[in-house]
């Protein structure tokens, strides 16, 4: 009878329009009231328990450098590069807006926000170059699903919260299947585009190539800030994180200026940024050392990379033009001194922290409700109940796969990703543990199917993001994307049922994870 009364009540709210963090929290109470002997206060502290859950410290963190680059030209200059790189095959520029997802997926960790920041510059750049509109949209409506795919994601971190799993772990496990999502729509984009006779870009030089990169490297350093730092041992992800935020929020200010103080210089990314950046890891390193927060071996390594990095600038500098290399550094700490202060209290930065802010509060919201929710599932034992039916029906790993899949797809047409991950990874963890599916594996399979779940009516976000940039109805965005879903569909198959595209990575880094 609790089992029918919290989800029966659960989806009650839902049909009648309740928040979803409402929702939650309302039909957990509820549960409690009704079944339970355990009492009101105790919902009051599982509240508190869940907003002091270290591993979601990562989430605020994420959103606000994703809002930092976003705002701060990171996206234009990826997309660039991307055309530097692929814009001559045949549909290069669609392509080239795929990659670009890749490229700022990897660096945000949010779909949303890879729709915005791409979308907004590439669809209307194909638009230009000849592409009808619809194929534009349907493009990068299913490339910015690869923002929740590729590591960083904040929707692994709510699965690793979910599951007690970790971050490092899955991390590791989304760079395959990130690259080979991306390269499958690259490859249909490809198909389809000699069907329909669409135009090439120019093959640049190599020297233009080495332009792009350079201009777009202060991004794509995040990367390997992220990925390296964890798995060097630097920091655990949450301080990754918060790294990655303060990172982001020194590029958007001080190398590409495209906001703050010094926004009336925007386009002239600063000369000595390397120098300056490379200047803050050495000193960062040194004082993590002799504080002792950071591994000798791992600050030894980062101390060797950053020194190395500014003594290559101080011999490339008069190579450039830079005739004294030592006094343009030393001119462009001053400045980095000067304006520090202004930049942090600047009027560009409080409407990125607000925006971040917002954001992070309305998921903190639907998470704490639904560690409520999950806390009246493991008290009523009702995984347990669940487990118990599947493996008296004789189900296999493979055809309990297929249940999973059907229920998040379905899930996925009427919810929020995490709201989604945060319900149903309590119930399918254990069932799939008990099968001996691995936890990184079913951890995969569900964010792929929350990318599949962006992209479809009624609640699919990015249909209602890419609708907002190209003006097109949420239909007609619908239609455009759907040819493109096909090649998800086909890609959810394939991680479904070849587990090493997820565990090889992670077993190899890490061995193989005992159940």
């Amino acid at each position: 009878m609790a089992i029918a009364t919290l989800f029966g009540l659960l989806f009650l709210l839902l049909l009648i329009g309740t928040p979803i963090a409402i929702a939650l929290g309302l039909s957990s109470v509820v549960t409690i009231l009704l079944f339970s002997d355990d009492s009101l206060a105790s919902i009051a502290l599982k509240l508190f328990e869940a907003m002091e859950h270290y591993t979601l410290l990562a989430i605020p963190f994420f959103i606000l450098g994703s809002a930092f680059l976003t705002t701060g030209g990171v996206a234009r200059r990826l997309i660039r590069f991307a055309i530097a790189s692929v814009g001559h095959l045949t549909g290069g520029l669609a392509m080239a807006s795929v990659l670009a997802c890749m490229l700022f997926a990897a660096v945000s960790g949010s779909s949303p926000a890879t729709v915005v920041a791409i979308g907004s510059i590439a669809i209307a750049g194909m638009v230009r170059a000849g592409y009808r509109l619809d194929f534009a949209a349907g493009v990068i409506c299913n490339a910015g699903t690869l923002g929740i795919l590729i590591p960083p994601s904040i929707v692994m971190v709510v699965y690793a919260a979910a599951t007690d799993q970790s971050v490092g772990r899955l991390f590791m496990a989304g760079v395959i299947p990130g690259l080979v999502a991306g390269l499958m729509l690259m490859l249909a984009i490809w198909w389809r585009a000699r069907r329909l006779e669409l135009p090439r870009q120019p093959r640049v030089s190599w020297r233009e190539w080495f332009e792009g990169l350079g201009d777009s490297i202060w991004g794509l350093l995040l990367i390997v800030i992220i990925m390296g730092g964890i798995y060097g041992g630097i920091f655990t992800p949450t301080e990754a994180a918060a790294v990655s935020a303060v990172y982001a929020f020194l590029i958007a200010h001080f190398v590409y200026r495209d906001m703050g103080p010094l926004a009336e210089r925007a386009g002239t990314p600063s000369t000595h940024g390397i120098a300056l950046l490379s200047l803050l890891a050495v000193l960062t390193f040194a004082a993590g050392w002799a504080s002792g927060a950071f591994r000798p071996t791992a600050a030894a390594v980062g101390l060797l990379v950053a020194a190395a990095v500014a003594g290559l600038y101080l011999w490339l500098a008069p190579r450039a033009g830079i005739a004294r290399p030592a006094a343009a550094l030393g001119r462009s700490v001053g400045e980095f001194l000067r304006y520090l202060l202004p930049a942090m209290v600047h009027r560009d930065t409080r409407r990125v922290m607000v925006e971040a802010g917002r954001t992070s509060i309305m998921l903190m919201f639907i998470i704490a409700n639904a560690m409520i929710f999950a806390h009246v599932l493991t008290t009523e034992r009702i995984p347990h109940t669940i487990t118990e039916w599947i493996v008296a029906q004789g189900f296999s790993w493979w055809s309990y796969l297929i249940v999973v899949n059907l229920l998040l797809l379905v899930a996925g047409n009427f919810m929020e990703p995490s709201a989604i991950l945060l319900i149903m990874a309590p119930i399918l963890f254990p069932i799939a543990v008990e099968l001996g599916i691995d936890p990184i594996h079913l951890g995969i399979v569900m964010v792929v199917n929350m990318e599949v779940g962006m992209i479809t009516p009624p609640v699919g976000l990015n249909l209602f993001v890419t609708s907002g940039i190209t003006g097109m109805s949420v239909m007609e965005v619908v239609r455009a994307a759907l040819p493109w879903l096909a090649v998800l569909l086909l890609f959810l198959a394939l991680v479904t049922y070849v587990p090493p595209l997820s565990t090889f990575l992670p077993d190899l880094l890490y061995g193989p994870l005992r159940l």
